[in-house]
């Protein structure tokens, strides 16, 4: 009998609970108080991040691809954060915040590694030009979402990587989400036909803005997801094809992305690719760009006229789309990149040190733009964007070292997935590690013509995949081949 009771007891309880919340959320939305429903939401992740980080981390990471703006939910707002995933990294910093005041830190070995102290210095600079930013409050907004990106998608994500399947998982629940926004994408694209290209700038919102960042995330992940193919066993064919159509699926979303930037940097980034497998010497590498160099200052007056006889303009068809690229004549498009670039370029002449501070560019860049210059898609006001580069952006905002900072971050990290995929003892190590580099040279490949550092979307593929190379370099490229890994 009392056994009875005590088994009935806490189901009587948790259905008490849970109509008294439906109750009290009917009478909240009711008086339109929105936020009560959000409340066992807010404790669940509170709870998972004390309990489990890792799973917590793994979370965001889902969610990432799907994240919507605040600015899509909320109109006339003057901050912009990406939901869910901006506020659970902002608790993902304070708790990693908590536990450090606690002495329970990240390995040494990750702290002292070459990328980690030039990320040190990137954001040590960052701070100094927030101080003399000529918006301090833009400024730290910026510094504080960059913190965020780098202590949950890589100071933390490297102590998930100390077991090399995490690494696969990580991108397996950004994969999985990605995809349907792939779908979701096409699906909205049909209607309007697949050579629209004009639809395809838009297809993918509100999970991604544009199709250029939409893009990235693609050039990103084929190159990973090839590896992830070639680790499917042999005789494991029903995978090998689920996996294969996978990647066409990719290739295909890459294809009617219709984003140039992404195309030239994945064909760059083959490049890249070859010169490793093909062991070419770095000297051999470096002479070869001194001589590309050398041709183009030879020939740049022949090349520019060529380049402005070009008047094909970005286009559904897609032999047109690819001839555009390089046309500085008329498309308004690679126009608005020169403009953007000069504008920046003339920033960096006024503020060469410390610049105007981070995430300024695109209040100030108005008042430097030349007449001669401004395209169709110009504006007076200055309000539409970034510099449309990784490289052009730093300098104008935080000056010649903030240049300098992201370059060293991009060179350590190059060099230290270079040393993986040469030195590794353990053969997937070395496939994985190639992937992964060969997907961020993409990105740096990429970051010529467009900027997407401050954004969840890019950043968790960016640092996560620094953190795969940091990981795979301090935990896994000394393990030989015959370890088993313990789950």
């Amino acid at each position: 009998m009392i056994d009875g009771i005590q088994s009935r007891y806490p189901n009587a309880l948790l259905w008490g609970i849970l109509i008294s919340f439906i109750a009290l959320s009917s009478i909240m939305l009711a008086f339109e108080i929105f936020y009560v429903p959000v409340v066992p939401v807010v404790l669940f992740f509170l709870a998972l991040a004390i309990v489990a980080a890792d799973k917590y981390l793994l979370v965001i990471v889902f969610f990432v691809p799907v994240s919507v703006p605040l600015s899509r939910l909320v109109e006339g707002l003057s901050i912009d954060m990406h939901l869910p995933t901006e506020p659970l990294l902002a608790g993902l910093l304070l708790l990693y915040m908590i536990k450090y005041l606690m002495k329970d830190r990240i390995d040494l070995k990750v702290l002292r590694h070459p990328v980690t102290l030039a990320i040190y210095f990137h954001l040590s600079w960052l701070f100094i030009t927030c101080l003399t930013s000529t918006d301090p409050l833009v400024s730290f907004k910026m510094l504080a979402s960059r913190l965020w990106f780098i202590v949950g998608f890589y100071l933390l994500a490297t102590q998930l990587f100390r077991q090399e399947k995490r690494m696969h998982t990580y991108v397996w629940l950004f994969v999985a989400a990605f995809t349907g926004v792939i779908i979701y994408a096409i699906v909205r694209h049909i209607p309007y036909g697949l050579d629209n290209q004009v639809m395809a700038h838009r297809v993918a919102s509100p999970f991604y803005k544009d199709h250029t960042s939409y893009g990235a995330s693609l050039g990103f992940l084929l190159p990973v997801l090839v590896a992830l193919f070639l680790f499917i066993k042999r005789e494991d064919m029903n995978t090998k094809f689920l996996m294969g159509l996978l990647i066409l699926l990719f290739v295909f979303a890459t294809v009617i992305s219709y984003t140039r930037a992404t195309w030239v940097s994945i064909l760059a980034s083959v490049g890249f690719w070859a010169i490793l497998k093909l062991k070419i010497r770095f000297e051999i590498v470096l002479v070869g760009a001194a001589i590309l160099v050398g041709l183009f200052f030879s020939v740049r007056t022949e090349m520019m006229v060529k380049l402005e006889q070009n008047r094909v303009e970005s286009s559904g068809e897609l032999s047109e789309h690819v001839q555009s690229i390089s046309n500085i004549s008329t498309d308004q498009s690679n126009l608005e990149r020169l403009n953007r670039w000069s504008c920046a370029l003339r920033m960096w002449q006024d503020k060469p040190f410390f610049g105007f501070g981070p995430g300024t560019y695109q209040f100030e860049y108005g008042r430097y733009q030349r007449s001669y210059e401004k395209t169709r898609i110009s504006t007076d006001f200055g309000t539409m964007g970034t510099a449309h580069s990784e490289y052009f952006g730093p300098l104008a905002e935080t000056g010649v070292f903030g240049l300098l900072s992201i370059l060293l971050v991009f060179g350590t990290t190059l060099y230290t997935g270079i040393r993986v995929y040469f030195t590794s003892k353990k053969r997937s190590i070395r496939i994985f590690s190639l992937a992964v580099l060969v997907g961020l040279v993409s990105y740096y490949l990429h970051g010529l013509l467009n900027n997407f550092l401050d954004t969840d979307k890019i950043s968790v593929l960016f640092w996560g995949f620094t953190a795969m190379l940091v990981a795979m370099d301090i935990y896994h490229r000394d393990r030989p081949e015959e370890d088993v890994e313990v789950a």
